[in-house]
């Protein structure tokens, strides 16, 4: 029985370990930003940062708008300013759609349509 309490705390332990070490933290330092431009049908462009995992700071039509974190089906959905920007993809594939966010919390009509031209860092 003592045996099998020591191979219990050590399989405890190990997956204890396994969780840390997979684990990421949710804020990223601001030196390790990442930086996107897209260029939307408009002929606007649309600089997108992202300082932590939750935050998205969307510079458009002069203005710049920090934005949060939000619940979507697939993509990168950020709100904030009674706006929302939704990312899919990545790459050359990658696009960008500006919303406005109406009160009920779900996009309303679709500002700008972009897609990914550079990585700006």
């Amino acid at each position: 029985m003592r045996y099998l309490s020591i191979v219990f705390i050590l399989f405890l332990s190990a997956c204890a370990q396994s969780l840390t070490d997979d684990t990421q933290p949710t804020e990223q330092s601001s030196n390790s930003s990442s930086s996107f431009t897209y260029q939307c049908k408009s002929g606007k462009t649309i600089k997108a940062s992202y300082p932590t995992d939750s935050t998205a700071v969307v510079e458009y039509d002069n203005r710049v708008l920090e934005m949060k974190i939000a619940v979507s089906g697939s993509g990168a959905r950020y709100v904030g300013e009674k706006l929302e920007w939704w990312t899919k993809g990545s790459g050359q594939r990658a696009s960008g759609t500006l919303f406005r966010h109406l009160e009920d919390g779900t996009p309303g009509e679709a500002v700008e349509h972009c897609e990914q031209i550079a990585d700006a860092a």
